[in-house]
């Protein structure tokens, strides 16, 4: 039963698919929109989680290098970002939750060695590298009557590309590595101290600056 579930997971969360998600939701109408979300199931609830909130940090990141608006409106953007990427950070460890519950009883071999990084980040990464290719595709096509320019965003695009295979690359091999008993990752909590009010000494008086 274990091994059926182990092949199972391997099948469903492959790096082409992901990537071939990250790329459906952005033909849905007004993306980011939790639509994705609420019709996911399983492991990709939280991955389509994750690339709501990264897609929603994006807008945020852009409108808060505004200069030609108030700083409280620059101060509302800030605490948005801060929401969203608290909510992604959650968003990762719950697909590392899934992953490593479906993982638990393989038998790791003696020289097994620990993955620095876990598939959640992984996915997190190829999640903000899509939102890249898509912002610069967009550029170099606005740039498509000036030669030089359009080269040097297509230089850039193709870079961004090769990130994302590298990235789908590594997913692939830890997740077949981590399978066979060669390989595993831990979970990692981000413990975002400044989110915490009792832990960030500017939300709490009787906590020492």
């Amino acid at each position: 039963m274990r091994q059926n579930a182990t092949d199972s997971l391997l099948e469903d969360l492959t790096s082409a698919r992901v990537i071939a998600f990250h790329q459906e939701c952005f033909q849905i109408n007004d993306w980011p929109t939790r639509i994705a979300i609420q019709k996911a199931s399983g492991i990709w609830k939280p991955i389509a989680e994750n690339h709501f909130n990264n897609s929603s940090l994006w807008d945020e990141e852009d409108q808060a290098r505004r200069t030609d608006v108030q700083d409280s409106t620059i101060a509302q953007n800030k605490r948005r970002i801060d929401a969203y990427n608290q909510a992604r950070n959650d968003a990762i460890e719950a697909v590392n939750e899934i992953i490593l519950g479906v993982l638990a009883s393989i038998t790791l071999d003696d020289d097994a060695w620990l993955n620095s990084e876990t598939a959640g980040s992984i996915i997190d990464r190829m999640s903000i590298l899509s939102l890249k290719i898509k912002a610069m595709t967009f550029q170099r096509n606005q740039h498509s009557l000036n030669s030089e320019r359009y080269q040097e965003l297509q230089k850039k695009l193709d870079q961004l590309k090769t990130q994302e295979q590298d990235l789908a690359h590594s997913l692939d091999q830890l997740l077949y590595a981590f399978s066979q008993g060669q390989a595993y990752f831990k979970q990692y909590r981000q413990h975002k101290m400044y989110n915490d009010p009792n832990l960030n000494p500017y939300l709490n008086d009787t906590i020492q600056k």
